[in-house]
C-alpha cells in the first residue's frame, strides 16, 4: 500500500486545504493561513521521506482472480489509519472515515506530473448558487426536482487537460456567387456571377485544451470553455488539498486527433469570415498544415453534480474559475403538455381573429 500525502497545520496539527476565497492554504480548525510558496518544501521533500515496512504473515482471505484488481489502488490515511480504495486515475480525494483531504502522490510522479494547475476560484457555495440560478425562469422544470435536488453532492474536481500549441498554415479556395435581380417592363431579370476566391495565411494556436479524462464527456468539457490561463500556476500538490482530482487516462498521443479537428475547425471558420460580399460561399478545396506542435499537461477546476430524477441520471458541470454552466435540466411532461396546449390555443385564437378581420374588410 502507498502512504498518502496530507498537509498538516504547523499550529494545531489539523489537515489544511486550499481556500478558494483567499487563494491560500487555510486550517479549518485554527484559521491559520499559509502562502503557497511556504508549502513548496513539502513537495521537494517527498522523495526523501522513508517508506514504512510493516509485514505480516497471514493466510486469511482468498486470492484475487486474474483481472479483478485491475484499475484499483489501495492507500492508507495518515490521520486515522483508514484504508482508502480508489480507481487508477484518482489523484486527490478525502478519507471516507475522517474526511481529511488526501493527495495520491504516486499519480504525479515522473511523466504523470502536471505542468500547470488553474486553482479553484469559486467555492462550493458559489457553485450551488450558480445551479440555483439555472432553475430561475425554467417554467417546464419539475417542481419536485427543484425541491428534492441534492446540492450537497457537488464535488470540486481537477480535470486533466492536454494543452496543444501549434502553428497552422492554410490554403483554401471558395466557389462564390453574386446574384442581382431587376425588373424591366414585364420581365424579371436575374444575373448570377461566379467567382473563385482564394485565401492563404498562417495562424498560431496557444493552449488548445483537450480533455484527458475518459470519464468526462468532451462536449461537456468544451462547453465550459474558455479558461483564463493567466491564472495558471506551476503545479503543486497543495492546490489539490480539499478537492478531488483525476490523472489522465487519455494520452497526449490519443488526443492529437481531436486537437487537429479543433484547429481545422477554427482555421476554416476564421478564413471563411474574411470572404464577404457574396450571395453564396462554398468551400471548394482546402489544405491545412501544422508545425511546431507541442503539448503540456494541466489540471483545470470543474464543479461536478450528479443527481437523478425518476430513474434518469443528470450530470451538470460548472467551470470552477468562471462559473460557466453546462448540462441539460429535465422537463415535466405535464407542464410541457399544458404549455403546448396553451400555445396552440393562442395560435388558433390569432388565426381566427385574423380570418374575422379579413372577412370584415371584405378581403375574403
Amino acid at each position: 500500500m502507498t502512504v498518502l500525502q496530507e498537509y498538516k497545520c504547523p499550529c494545531c496539527g489539523g489537515a489544511i486545504e486550499f481556500d478558494t476565497n483567499i487563494q491560500k492554504m487555510k486550517c479549518p480548525y485554527c484559521d491559520a493561513e499559509f502562502e503557497m510558496e511556504a508549502l513548496k518544501h513539502y513537495d521537494e521533500s517527498l522523495k526523501e521521506e522513508p517508506s514504512e515496512q510493516m509485514n505480516w504473515d497471514t493466510q486469511a482471505g482468498g486470492e484475487w482472480q486474474q483481472g479483478e484488481e485491475d484499475g484499483l489502488r489501495h492507500y492508507i490515511c495518515r490521520s486515522c489509519g483508514g484504508e482508502i480504495i480508489a480507481d487508477a486515475t484518482t489523484a486527490a480525494t478525502s478519507c471516507p472515515y475522517c474526511d481529511n483531504p488526501v493527495v495520491m502522490l504516486e499519480q504525479f510522479e515522473g511523466s504523470l506530473r502536471p505542468d500547470y494547475v488553474i486553482p479553484f476560484k469559486l467555492s462550493k457555495e458559489d457553485a450551488k448558487n450558480i445551479l440555483r440560478k439555472q432553475y430561475e425562469r425554467k417554467i417546464l422544470l419539475p417542481t419536485a426536482f427543484k425541491d428534492e435536488n441534492h446540492l450537497d453532492e457537488i464535488k470540486g474536481v481537477y480535470v486533466p487537460f492536454w494543452l496543444f500549441d501549434a502553428d497552422a498554415s492554410a490554403n483554401i479556395r471558395y466557389r462564390t456567387t453574386r446574384v442581382r435581380s431587376w425588373t424591366a417592363k414585364d420581365y424579371r431579370h436575374t444575373e448570377t456571377l461566379h467567382y473563385a476566391v482564394y485565401r492563404n495565411g498562417n495562424i498560431g494556436f496557444d493552449r488548445i485544451p483537450i480533455d484527458g479524462s475518459s470519464k468526462m464527456p468532451d462536449s461537456k468539457m468544451e462547453s465550459l470553455e474558455p479558461y483564463d490561463f493567466s491564472d495558471a500556476v506551476d503545479f503543486q500538490t497543495a492546490y489539490l488539498s480539499g478537492f478531488f482530482a483525476d490523472k489522465y487516462d487519455v494520452t497526449a498521443e490519443q488526443s492529437i486527433e481531436r486537437a487537429n479537428e479543433r484547429i481545422k475547425e477554427s482555421v476554416e471558420k476564421k478564413f471563411a469570415s474574411t470572404v464577404r460580399g457574396y450571395t453564396s460561399v462554398v468551400t471548394e478545396s482546402k489544405s491545412i498544415n501544422l508545425s511546431s506542435g507541442k503539448a503540456k499537461y494541466a489540471l483545470y477546476p470543474v464543479w461536478i453534480l450528479n443527481t437523478s430524477w425518476r430513474g434518469k441520471n443528470y450530470n451538470f458541470a460548472i467551470n470552477g474559475q468562471t462559473g460557466k454552466f453546462a448540462g441539460t435540466l429535465p422537463a415535466d411532461s405535464k407542464k410541457v403538455m399544458k404549455w403546448t396546449l396553451g400555445l396552440t390555443g393562442l395560435i388558433s385564437a390569432a388565426v381566427y381573429g385574423f380570418s374575422c378581420l379579413l372577412w370584415y374588410t371584405g378581403l375574403i
